[in-house]
């Protein structure tokens, strides 16, 4: 996940201030006690087609084992267009069994009035409506390493992160980008000139440049564009992904490992080809 730049909060008028000693104005040096800022964050959309199915849950711990660092403590938003609009819906024990899982239930999306009213009793977000998404099947190429992507949305409600629209000179990481580290090239590509550690994480708006080795994550037109590639010398990576569509290391045949390849979607496949072969 990815914070994006500082952004002033939207006053009307001037507050009043409480001056009271109580609160320490001087102790701290005239800084306040918090501050507001803009962020731009990558989550999954658990689409809510048939919840009470009992093929469900045992359905997503099998995606989940796939991939268990990725979805550990993963924040999601639950799609629930497609619920009934007339049949109430336990949000609460539904959130109960995910997080059974080690997925953390932030938000809801596409919702109905009443199921809205009952997700926020429930204390989840209401997150505004990403762009949708098709569910593909997985269906592994043995040549060029071709699989349906599966779908995330771009950012958190599909929003654009504030001051994207604006186009920025490409990043240029130079040192290692170690484990635990994410940045974030905002409209614009993003090259490193050295490796991805496993459990980092890099995003751009544009393409992504890897001249070393990727084993974190990797994700290519975070914003929606469907033209994003991204390019590494050699590939072993955690999860990639371009506008919104991904791959996790499971999904990835063994023969493309280790070597130099580009990453593009054609159509919604995100196809994973030897470099030197293009």
């Amino acid at each position: 996940m990815t914070q994006g730049g500082e952004q002033a909060p939207v006053r009307r008028g001037a507050p009043p201030r409480d001056r009271s000693p109580a609160r320490g104005d001087n102790d701290s040096g005239g800084e306040p006690p918090f501050r507001l800022l803009g962020g731009a964050f990558t989550m999954m959309v658990l689409r809510l087609n048939r919840p009470d199915d009992q093929a469900f849950f045992p359905m997503l711990l099998d995606k989940i084992e796939q991939a268990p660092d990725f979805f550990r403590h993963a924040p999601v938003v639950l799609d629930i267009g497609a619920l009934p609009n007339d049949r109430p819906f336990n949000f609460a024990e539904f959130m109960r069994r995910l997080r059974q899982h080690n997925l953390i239930p932030v938000g809801v999306q596409n919702g109905s009035d009443g199921h809205n009213r009952m997700a926020a009793a429930a204390g989840l977000s209401l997150v505004p409506a990403g762009r949708p998404g098709t569910p593909q099947g997985q269906n592994q190429g043995q040549n060029q390493g071709q699989n349906q992507g599966q779908q995330l949305p771009q950012q958190a409600g599909g929003a654009r992160p504030a001051g994207a629209e604006a186009m920025t000179p490409t990043k240029l990481i130079v040192e290692p980008i170690r484990s635990g580290r994410q940045i974030y090239a905002n409209g614009g590509d993003l090259v490193a000139m050295s490796s991805v550690s496993s459990g980092a994480e890099i995003l751009a708006d544009g393409h992504i440049h890897i001249y070393g080795s990727l084993r974190g994550r990797a994700l290519a037109g975070v914003t929606g564009d469907t033209t994003a590639r991204i390019f590494c010398q050699s590939f072993d990576p955690e999860l990639v992904s371009i506008a919104g569509y991904w791959l996790v290391r499971d999904d990835i045949p063994e023969h493309m490992i280790g070597r130099p390849v580009q990453c593009k979607l054609e159509g919604e496949a995100l196809v994973v080809t030897p470099l030197e072969k293009n």
